[in-house]
């Protein structure tokens, strides 16, 4: 079954609903033969969002090695997790090679924790003057920003940078006042911003919810809300890929009721589903 597809935000770019992250196999060093077999496989069922990190092991060298010439029909990003201009520059460098392309789709200021991380990137000689100067330069199509620690820093990150995009945690442990989808989603989908969902499996731990079963609900229960445009899950092997992207073509969007129950589920265990929190905002 064809992957539906949605806007990504005003950016005029449209995606299949998921998309690839760069967890999973994709996380580790040396492993190309098995990473190589994921992104073939992603390819192969229609996905074109494929998403990476400059701190995550060889992900990038596997994207670059494994796409090819199919580097041109695919939406490609990744991160840099600096916060000066220089090191941004050089991570940028970097990336591009290892991915062998002379662009990207969409480049992200990486896992924003505190204002701290914001004021670094704002200041005199900042990591976002440079990201801005690779987005008028053509060297970037899109500027996004990550987080998951805390949704008040990517709210003022939104509040104050020209941002296209945000990647942040989606989910039902986040559903309760305070959580990413009570404050960052509204405000970025209010702004236009695309949003990509990560965290929907909470990196396998979904599995320990009783009576789900499979990825579907989870998924599901991502693409109901509001702004989002697509899931980024990172996979171990093809046949994770192909779960996921059956899961998406066949469920679609849980009805309001169904999301209300999978929150309750969810609710007893979010403390520990949401091990990416500050261990005093988790859940």
């Amino acid at each position: 079954m064809p992957l539906p597809t949605r806007p990504l935000g005003r950016t005029g770019v449209e995606l299949p609903v998921l998309g690839l992250g760069g967890e999973g196999v994709l996380r580790t060093r040396g492993r190309y033969a098995e990473a190589e077999a994921v992104i073939r496989r992603a390819l192969d069922l229609g996905i074109r969002y494929f998403e990476s990190a400059r701190a995550y092991a060889d992900s990038e060298a596997y994207l670059g090695r494994a796409l090819g010439a199919d580097r041109a029909r695919v939406f490609l990003a990744t991160k840099t997790h600096a916060r000066e201009a220089g090191p941004v520059r050089a991570h940028l460098e970097q990336s591009l090679r290892n991915l062998r392309t002379d662009h990207l789709d969409l480049w992200y200021a990486h896992d924003l924790r505190t204002t701290g991380d914001l004021e670094r990137l704002a200041a005199p000689g900042g990591g976002l003057a440079a990201m801005l100067d690779a987005r008028e330069a053509g060297l970037v199509r899109l500027l996004g920003v990550s987080g998951h620690e805390d949704p008040e820093v990517l709210l003022r990150a939104l509040d104050r940078f020209p941002f296209d995009c945000v990647l942040c945690p989606v989910n039902p442990a986040e559903a309760g006042p305070g959580g990413f989808l009570d404050t960052v989603v509204p405000a970025a989908a209010g702004q236009g911003l695309g949003v990509i969902a990560m965290k929907t499996l909470f990196r396998g731990l979904a599995t320990r919810v009783p009576g789900v079963a499979g990825p579907g609900p989870f998924l599901a229960y991502a693409l109901s809300v509001p702004g989002v445009c697509s899931a980024s899950v990172g996979c171990d092997t093809p046949a994770q890929v192909a779960a996921n992207a059956r899961a998406v073509a066949r469920t679609g969007s849980l009805p309001p009721a169904e999301r209300d129950a999978l929150e309750q589920r969810v609710f007893p265990l979010a403390p520990r589903l949401a091990f990416y929190r500050r261990p005093t905002r988790a859940g």
